[in-house]
């Protein structure tokens, strides 16, 4: 079919077959190495060929046919081995359970759900959401995460036995469980998109793959639960974030910080939609985390430029955020924004106590921004010092090329 992105399809269509085949078959594990393969065939087979008039269709029938293979050879293997939990006579072959509806949109909902099992390690519920639901493959998970392939496949196999593991059916979490686990899938996604939006290894400053694919991501949950406040701000906050991300890179890579920024070359569009959803979701009252971190973007993105940004509205949206999460992160960007409010002596005070705090050991961020205040409070031989010590404690090269060319500004 002529106009339509084969990649684009594929990704769109992968949690769909993959529902498909799990509410039909089980298996979970088994089914997405079918449906990756599926993907495969699709990918090798399109281009000449064409798009199929009904591409779902066509990837469910290669994917179960696919399945079905896995499953005989499994079953054989275990007959084997003798550790069936209930034995077959030989040649008789264990058949997937009996077919039921396979409505696309809930099954996405639902694989989002079993990727963030929360018996997974955070960097597992990652891998197994861009494969199982983003329809990438291990080599591209792999290459965005700067990790060896096998080490990936290793991660991924031993997520999807887990998940086998826990027993859960193909169904959404009990009620009680629900709220847990949508923060579960949310700070997955969050994640996502930070990793792509300031990568925090390599030579790149984004990734903009894995900040796209968080986006579409959440666009697809936000579809599923329009009425949730956190998941239309966390949509908000990565459309107000990511709107600025073409500005913060300058012709040879190097960081462009926020008040240096072309605010012309901002993303108008996304800005819009990221101002009407958080908006809407301020609204209903009650906001959470999200919705409270995409207020805060909406302020920078609307302000006309640096200097006529609303500080004393941010301050206070992280102190409210701070109250609300107690993160020390917060607490370093709401010093920044009271420092930009009332002067860099207010902030500096409020970074003393967070030099105990261990969630920051060995994190760049607290010396970055001890020096970006000290620089501002005239502070020239500290600033200095501080701007070293941030660039020996990041692992991202531009993040280390941008500290180190600030502290020689300030080089005797």
């Amino acid at each position: 079919m002529p106009g339509r992105d084969p990649e684009d399809l594929l990704r769109r269509l992968a949690p769909e077959v993959l529902g498909a085949l799990v509410r039909r078959y089980g298996h979970f594990e088994l089914a997405e190495d079918a449906v990756q393969e599926a993907l495969l065939a699709a990918v090798t087979q399109w281009p000449s060929a064409g798009i199929p008039d009904q591409p779902r269709g066509w990837l469910i029938t290669v994917a179960a046919r696919r399945l079905t293979d896995l499953l005989r050879s499994e079953q054989a293997r275990r007959i084997r081995e003798e550790t069936a939990a209930r034995r077959l006579p030989a040649g008789q072959w264990l058949a997937p359970a009996a077919d039921s509806p396979a409505t696309g949109a809930d099954d996405t909902l639902i694989l989002l759900f079993m990727c963030c099992h929360p018996a997974l390690p955070a960097a597992s519920q990652i891998a197994l959401t861009l494969r199982a639901v983003g329809g990438l493959t291990t080599t591209e998970i792999a290459r965005a995460f700067l990790v060896p392939v096998g080490t990936m496949t290793r991660r991924i196999s031993r997520a999807k036995q887990q998940v086998a593991a826990s027993g859960q059916g193909f169904r959404l979490p009990p009620a009680p469980e629900l709220a847990a686990r949508l923060a579960a899938v949310l700070h997955v996604l969050y994640l996502i998109f930070t990793e792509g939006y300031a990568a925090t290894t390599g030579p790149g400053l984004v990734r903009a793959e894995l900040s796209a694919e968080a986006i579409r991501l959440t666009r697809i949950l936000h579809r599923l639960l329009p009425a949730d406040g956190e998941v239309t701000g966390l949509l908000a906050l990565m459309l107000l974030t990511d709107a600025r991300r073409s500005a913060r890179i300058g012709p040879g890579g190097e960081i462009i910080p926020l008040a240096e920024q072309d605010r012309a070359s901002w993303d108008a569009p996304s800005i819009d939609e990221g101002v009407a959803l958080i908006t809407a979701a301020l609204a209903r009252g009650s906001p959470g985390p999200y919705q409270l971190q995409a207020a805060i973007a909406a302020v920078h993105d609307e302000a006309a430029s640096h200097e006529a940004t609303d500080w004393a509205q941010i301050a206070a949206l992280y102190e409210l955020l701070l109250w609300i999460s107690d993160n020390p992160v917060v607490a370093l960007s709401r010093a920044v924004a009271v420092a930009m409010a009332s002067g860099p002596q207010a902030g500096l005070d409020l970074l003393g106590p967070l030099g105990a705090d261990r969630r920051l050991a060995g994190n760049h961020r607290l010396e970055a921004v001890r020096a970006h205040l000290l620089e501002l409070n005239g502070e020239a031989a500290a600033a200095r010092a501080a701007y070293l010590a941030a660039a020996s404690k990041t692992m991202s090269l531009p993040q280390q090329r941008y500290l180190n060319a600030r502290a020689a500004r300030l080089a005797p």
